[in-house]
Order: structure tokens, then sequence, then C-alpha cells
């Protein structure tokens, strides 16, 4: 059973019936108790009023005879000899106690009450069955308007639980009409407190899902945009190949041809990276990881391009540099510091990359001798496709986006400054993994403090 409104319905009538059924017992036994104490007051004013007339009148013995009378009367003198009886019933005792008793008599039980006067005793007795059976009947009566009320309770508890549930019905069928394209708030007003909080969320989602989704659309656009160019030089360059008049011309649209591809690899790789680590874009498994170690990796697949350029990269880690995150998308944000920093500084450059602990943070760090970014330009160069100049046409304009990016992924905090020996200085801070974590991946793998310079000649 699923449905609220059936489950709070029938606690509901639950909760009813066994109020009503409380109350009816309550009642029944309330009303059988004062049902007997009104019989035992009868028994005995009716002793007492015979008591104190001294003798019967001519009128009450007809009463008293009446066979439809539930009553017995009896009057015996002091000496036991029987004056008056209402009706001869020979199961009733001859004797009489005093006061209120339960006599058996034969097959059923009588209440009686006796009283005692000078010269005779006055007895007014009715049979138990009798009296239980009018009480009964009387409480019954009591009762019976609550069982007919029942009924009607239960309806009302039905729609009042429907209109209860009407507006969670309402915003149901407003999720249920919109399709995937329609992402405007969900209405608001009006709700209960105990639906208003889901309506917030869902607005919630569908505002994130409003961002993402203009983030997709903004990035697809750009994406093709950003193809367009480096595919139409393919083109050309396939063409000038085609048409090349001798081998010293054809040799030279091949080496055009192949620059041009590897830009448009490039590119590509650039934006597959960039839609992996977008805050959409499905996690990968956290893992404890060396960010030295890591950071390492990412400067050997970097040593060829800084070979090419004939540039230095002098590296320094700190021992127990541990974080949590994901290895793919960390191993990017490292190389493409890294590479973007060997490619916007002159040829024969040295490039310091370092990895060292900051209190409860580790650190990576890096600085290149470029041109660095002016303070205006800093918050600029991490959108998409973002160039400073017509000039940074080796670049694609997304290593920083990516950076930012993978950052964010990981809570981690991302400044650019100007490098103590001018150019720029990248700095991102991750917060450290706790210390249990460390103490197992320094098991896995101790690396001591170290400094590399690798020269490339």
């Amino acid at each position: 059973m699923t449905s609220i409104r059936i489950r709070l319905l029938l606690s509901l009538l639950a909760m009813l019936a066994l109020a009503a059924a409380l109350i009816g017992a309550v009642t029944y036994r309330s009303v059988l108790a004062e049902t007997e104490a009104l019989f035992d007051y009868q028994l005995r004013q009716m002793a007492l009023t015979l008591r104190d007339q001294g003798e019967i009148a001519a009128d009450q013995v007809g009463t008293l005879t009446d066979e439809q009378l539930d009553f017995v009367v009896q009057i015996w003198t002091v000496d036991g000899r029987s004056m008056y009886a209402s009706r001869r019933h020979p199961e009733l005792p001859a004797r009489a106690l005093l006061g209120f008793a339960n006599v058996k008599a034969g097959p059923q039980v009588w209440r009686t009450f006796s009283v005692a006067t000078r010269d005779k005793v006055i007895q007014v007795a009715q049979p138990v069955q009798i009296r239980e059976r009018l009480a009964a009947n009387a409480a019954l009566r009591s009762v019976a308007p609550l069982l007919a009320i029942a009924p009607l309770l239960a309806l009302g508890m039905g729609w009042l639980a429907a209109r209860a549930l009407r507006p969670l019905q309402r915003v149901a069928a407003g999720v249920r009409e919109r399709d995937e394209q329609s992402l405007t708030p969900l209405p608001s007003g009006g709700l209960p407190d105990e639906v208003a909080p889901l309506v917030q969320a869902l607005n919630a989602l569908l505002e994130r899902l409003g961002a993402s989704l203009d983030t997709q659309r903004a990035f697809v656009a750009d994406a093709a945009h950003e193809l367009r160019s480096p595919l139409t030089a393919l083109k050309l360059q396939l063409q000038l190949l085609r048409r090349a008049p001798d081998d010293a011309a054809r040799a030279d649209a091949v080496d055009a041809l192949g620059a041009g591809i590897e830009r448009a690899a490039r590119l590509v790789e650039q934006l597959l990276t960039l839609a992996r680590s977008e805050p959409g874009a499905a996690r990968g498994a956290l893992e404890t990881i060396d960010l030295g170690e890591l950071v390492r990796e990412a400067l050997a697949t970097t040593q060829v391009y800084a070979a090419s350029r004939g540039s230095v990269m002098a590296f320094n880690a700190e021992p127990g540099c541990i974080v949590r995150g994901e290895r793919s998308t960390l191993n990017a944000l490292a190389r493409n510091l890294i590479d973007n920093a060997v490619r916007y500084s002159p040829a024969g450059s040295r490039i310091e990359v370092g990895v060292g602990r900051d209190g409860d943070h580790v650190r990576l760090r890096v600085d290149d001798p470029g041109p660095g970014i002016p303070p205006a330009d800093r918050e600029r160069v991490f959108d998409r496709f973002y160039r400073r100049s017509a000039g940074d046409q080796d670049g694609t304009g997304l290593g920083l986006a990516i950076v930012r990016s993978v950052a964010d992924r990981h809570g981690a905090e991302l400044n650019l400054e100007e490098a103590p020996a001018g150019g720029l200085r990248v700095t991102v801070r991750f917060t450290a993994a706790p210390p249990e974590s460390t103490a197992a991946a320094s098991s896995a793998a101790v690396t001591p403090a170290s400094s590399t310079a690798v020269s490339a000649t």
C-alpha cells in the first residue's frame, strides 16, 4: 500500500474506531453503574415509604400485585410471621437481610433491600436479571448516537484527507505537465508547511538543471565555433598538399598539415577533459593520492614538449602531501598548469613546480617567467576559449578553464599572482586528507623530499 491518502485515511479510521470503542465502553459501564444505583434507590425508597406509612393503602394493593411489576414486596412480623406478600414467590427466602443484599432463590438471583420497624420487617426484591437487562438497554441507548455518527465521521475524515493532500496532488500534476524544456520554477504560494520544502527543493533542482543545461549548450556552441577554424584550416592545408608543384612544397604542406592535425587533436583532447571535469559530469572514484607523485607523472608527460623549447623544469616536493580526489582530473589539472607555464614562457626558460604543506592544506605551486597576467584579466582567463591577445594562437583557451573546473570539483582554492622573478604564479590549495588516509598512503609509497631539475637540450 503506497497511497498516502489511503494510509492516512485508514490510520484515522483506526483511531476513530478505537476512540469510539473506548468512549462506548466507558459510557456503557458508566450508564450501567448509574442505572444499577437508580434501581437500588428505587428499592430503598419503596421500602422506606412502606415503613413510614405504617400500612399498605387499599389503592396500592392492586398496583403491587400487578404481574407486570418487577418488584416483590414482603412484610413479616418481628417474630417471623408473614403479614403481606405482593406476589407469592416460593423461591424467595422467608427471612430478610437488612439493607441491600443479593439473594440466590431458585434459578434466579434477587436484589433485595430490607428495613425493620418496631413491629415488622419490610423487604422489597427485584430479579437481578431484569435489572441487568434494563440497565444494558439504557446503556446501549446512550451509545447508539455515537455508533450512528461514526460513518459520518469516517466520510468527513476521508474528505479532509483528500483536501489536505490536494496541494501535493497539484504539485505532482505540475511536474507531470512539464517536458524536458520546461524548467521554470513550480508555484510555491499558499502551500502548507509540509509541502513547501519539497517544492523549494524541486525548484532548486530545476534551477541547477537549468544552469547545467545552459552550460552544456554554451559549451557545445563554443566547441562548434572553436572546431570550425582548425577543421577549415585542415581542409585548406590538404588542398595545398594536393596542388603542391614539387617535393619541397609538398613537404612544407605535409608539415603544415601535421601541425594543424596536432592543434586540432589538442583542442579535442582539451574539450573532452573540460567536459569530464564540469560540475554536472559523473564523478569518478575518490582515491587517497600523493600529490607529489601525481605532479611528477604530469611533469613526465610534459617533458617532451619542454625539450622541444629547450626549457628546464625544476620540481620540489615535500613528503606527506596527501589529498583525496579523482586521479584523472587532478592529473589533468597538473598537466594543464605545467603545459601553460612552458607554452607561454620564452624558449629556454626555467619553470618552478612545487608541492608542499600549508598547515591543514596541501599546496601545488607553478611559477613561470612568462609575460604574466595583469590583475584586470585574472578572472577572465578562466573563461572557456578566452585568449588575451590575437597572438595566442598556439593555445586553445581551455587550460585555465579546466584548472578552475577541477579545483572547484575538489573544493580547492585557486589563486593567480605575480611570480617573485616576474611572470605568473599559480597556486592551488587542497584540503589535506585525514591522518588515517595519510598514514595509509605513506605506508604504500614513502617518498622523501626531493628537488629535481629537468633540462631539455
